[in-house]
């Protein structure tokens, strides 16, 4: 599959392992940084959503999306853990549904440029997960920087596969190529955040680490299983 991510936010809290810990399968061992684990609220728009070779087509392959996820290490690939993927387009939440094994949703979305940034909107219809809204305005606010092995923002960004567990104790992984991200400091505002607290999360009250990125070509190879 390839895809193209647009006006991506990055905006990060950190939790105490053993928040998190009881939320990831004891077979993915959980990622942390200088002590703290750490969730991810990442909304973003897409487009060019298509399998390789095929012509995107339209009202079909552009849509918004918002995830919730975390970070985990399994045979030294570092990777991503999502808790849900909310998207606007009821077709690709079946079709990740059954080809990648992740926690799709169907939400009612909307993304509205404003300024240099975007005002985002998703309200989940979903009746197979819990209720979860969140509206925000977010914008970049400063230079594009690339990230260094070792840094915080390396270890939250520059990760290439994602891990799906599935019914029975099964578990797949599956490769995202990318270039690095082309990173921007960034601004937000939260009206309403319930993603987390929709898997018993409650967020730290500090603010987030944020971050921005304008755009991002991907490719997603079919997922591999693991166990």
């Amino acid at each position: 599959m390839r895809q193209t991510w647009h006006d991506l936010l990055f905006a990060h809290w950190p939790l105490a392992p053993e928040v998190l810990r009881p939320l990831v399968p004891p077979s993915l061992p959980l990622d942390i940084f200088d002590g703290r684990a750490w969730i991810a609220v990442v909304p973003f728009h897409m487009s060019d959503v298509a399998p390789r070779g095929v012509p995107a087509l339209p009202g079909l392959s552009a849509f918004p999306e918002l995830n919730v996820r975390t970070y985990v290490t399994l045979e030294d690939k570092p990777g991503v853990l999502f808790f849900s993927l909310d998207a606007a387009s009821r077709l690709a939440v079946e079709a990740a549904r059954l080809a990648y094994h992740l926690p799709y949703y169907h939400a009612a979305m909307s993304v509205a440029p404003e300024g240099d940034g975007v005002r985002y909107g998703s309200r989940r219809l979903d009746r197979r997960a819990a209720p979860a809204e969140l509206r925000a305005r977010y914008a970049p606010a400063g230079p594009v920087f690339r990230t260094h092995a070792g840094s915080l923002e390396h270890f939250l960004t520059e990760r290439y596969c994602l891990y799906a567990p599935a019914s029975g104790g099964r578990l797949y992984r599956a490769e995202i190529h990318h270039p690095p991200w082309p990173l921007q400091p960034a601004g937000a505002a939260f009206e309403q955040n319930t993603m987390a607290v929709a898997h018993g999360i409650r967020l730290p009250s500090e603010p987030p680490l944020l971050h921005f990125a304008r755009r991002l070509d991907v490719v997603l190879w079919p997922p591999c299983r693991l166990t």
